[in-house]
């Protein structure tokens, strides 16, 4: 996609929520309800519309991108909010608003490969990975969220934090059922099982309750390398699912910088990485994407409030 392609986008300006999936009565339907998650791109460039057929899987396609983000100000951000009562609210909950403010003004980061077409998504699909206590031994499992783009940082902190709270209470859930039985199953046989599934996934025949249980079908998974001491890795996509793209975040540090006065001075950072996709719009619309996200890192104070506008995908 190139700058032209971006002009064409159209803008909902305001509040307007028309570009929320809306029943036959109008009502707006949540996000994790809505059953038909995508709808195929028309009116791309020649080159977007072939490279799935020549780059055919996301290993092939994957473009990988460091960035580094000072800190300071997240961390008054996220101080500020916790005492204004979004007492758990951390660095991955930022992200996450963040990111979905980016698909606000850049939807064509949300689009997804299947069966080699390009869809558009209609909601904002956040998968996860949590541990019950950070110890080796603990039980982990993969959380989805549900969002519209116009999603506030409390929109972002109430779905996480009640999920989060949900599991550790109860540890399980339907993806862990799920994955206990494929367990079961032997090994010949799961095989066939899973081929069927990519065979049904390719033509997007899989039942939606299988996608909103897959970790591997969403907008954006995200996983912090901070909680475990270390820097953040370059996570591979994964061939199942359409999931597009992938951040890895890492531990904050410190480090002296010489100011352009020739002073010293001791400064935070957070080291982040994506994994992306190049097949669902080109390099210049992601650098585009990304200049945007650490333009809102800088100043968070806008996820307090939906954006002025929410830019739809071209039809």
């Amino acid at each position: 996609m190139n700058k032209k392609t971006i002009e064409k986008n159209n803008t909902v300006k305001g509040l307007s929520d028309d570009f929320k999936q809306k029943d036959r009565r109008g009502n707006v339907i949540p996000p994790d309800k809505i059953r038909r998650y995508g709808r195929k791109v028309r009116g791309l460039p020649y080159m977007s519309v072939v490279s799935p057929y020549i780059m055919r899987t996301r290993q092939d396609s994957s473009n990988y991108i460091r960035d580094t983000i000072r800190i300071e100000r997240l961390e008054d951000y996220i101080r500020q909010k916790r005492v204004e009562g979004l007492t758990n609210l951390t660095l991955m909950h930022v992200l996450i608003a963040a990111y979905i403010r980016v698909v606000s003004q850049r939807p064509a980061i949300n689009r997804f490969i299947q069966g080699q077409r390009i869809y558009a998504r209609k909601n904002v699909e956040i998968s996860l990975v949590i541990k019950k206590t950070m110890s080796l031994d603990s039980q982990d499992t993969a959380l989805k969220m549900y969002f519209y783009p116009d999603a506030t940082i409390y929109d972002v902190y109430n779905q996480i934090n009640d999920a989060v709270e949900g599991f550790r209470n109860a540890p399980g859930g339907n993806f862990e059922e799920t994955v206990k039985l494929l367990a079961y199953v032997p090994g010949l046989a799961l095989k066939a099982a899973v081929g069927g599934l990519r065979f049904l996934d390719y033509f997007g025949m899989l039942p939606r309750f299988l996608t909103k249980l897959s970790p591997f079908h969403g907008s954006f998974f995200i996983t912090s390398m901070g909680s475990l001491g270390i820097p953040p890795i370059y996570h591979h996509l994964y061939d199942f699912g359409n999931l597009p793209v992938f951040m890895s975040f890492g531990a904050k540090y410190r480090k002296n910088v010489v100011l352009d006065d020739g002073r010293v001075e001791k400064q935070s950072f957070v080291d982040y990485t994506f994994v992306t996709d190049e097949r669902i719009c080109d390099g210049f619309y992601f650098a585009s994407g990304m200049k945007l996200l650490r333009s809102i890192l800088k100043n968070p104070l806008q996820l307090d409030n939906p954006p002025e506008t929410v830019v739809m995908d071209i039809k």
